[in-house]
């Protein structure tokens, strides 16, 4: 399953209707893990309630602390309250303003939104600091769980992005991933910074970035690649180069190789 919007009727969990307290409830999001992301309410008093299913993986307080700490410094969705029970844990969050960058309007001008994606990379890796950022993303600690993953047998070359299906067995895939590229540059990446996850305003400028749940330190690569590689899949082909030269950078084959093959085998 593509994370997306969810196209079926979806019930809305009891905590989630709870907290609408009587407002309209939208499911406008489903990821691969089956966590679902609601809308409540409407025009600027609109919040959001991200749900998780318990046992998914999926871990909102993680997230919850990184947007906090995000939030002093660029335009991230406010954490209003969060919890857990025995069915999931959720997070509520202020609405921000925009669409995502995937909103039918945008859809309908790619150029637009991939020129306020990239920009909007670009502003957040220079607003966060590295200096004093707690978290961590960068490939020796995700090649840890990559590592782990193999071990245990829940790597499958079957389900891998069909632009890595010619590296062909795990093996051959953890050999490169050894070979980790020296760091650009060191920022503070989105963790997942797919074009969904950068809202655009009616102006057609990046106006926040939701979705931080792997915010940390690693190369700048790390988020680009996986940037570039989202364009494919959410406007068609041709539009990589235009995010990187809105984003100020001439493209980089290998590193977009490597994150893109360590994005695919980890967890």
């Amino acid at each position: 399953m593509i994370a997306s919007e969810p196209r079926d009727p979806v019930d809305i969990p009891p905590v989630v209707a709870e907290l609408a307290a009587g407002r309209v409830v939208r499911a406008v999001w489903r990821n691969e893990l089956g966590g679902l992301t609601f809308q409540v309410g409407t025009g600027e008093g609109r919040r959001f309630v991200k749900w998780a299913p318990a046992g998914c993986g999926v871990d909102l307080s993680a997230e919850a602390t990184r947007l906090r700490w995000a939030g002093e410094f660029a335009t991230v969705p406010r954490v209003l309250d969060e919890d857990a029970d025995e069915s999931g844990a959720w997070m509520m969050t202020a609405g921000l303003p925009g669409w995502s960058a995937v909103d039918r309007r945008w859809q309908r001008d790619p150029g637009t939104a991939v020129r306020a994606v990239g920009l909007g990379l670009r502003a957040l890796h220079d607003a966060l600091p590295v200096a004093g950022c707690p978290f961590d993303w960068s490939a020796g600690r995700r090649l840890e769980s990559v590592y782990a993953r193999a071990a245990d047998g829940r790597i499958d070359p079957c389900g891998w992005h069909a632009d890595l299906q010619h590296i062909g067995t795990v093996r051959r895939a953890l050999d490169v991933l050894a070979d980790t590229p020296p760091v650009d540059k060191a920022v503070v990446c989105h963790g997942d910074a797919c074009a969904p996850n950068t809202l655009v305003g009616d102006d057609g400028t990046c106006t926040g970035h939701v979705d931080l749940g792997a915010l940390g330190v690693a190369d700048r690569w790390a988020d680009l690649a996986i940037a570039t590689w989202s364009t494919q899949w959410n406007y068609g082909p041709g539009w990589e180069r235009p995010l990187l030269d809105a984003y100020g950078i001439a493209p980089d084959p290998r590193r977009i190789a490597y994150y893109r093959l360590l994005w695919d085998l980890s967890d």
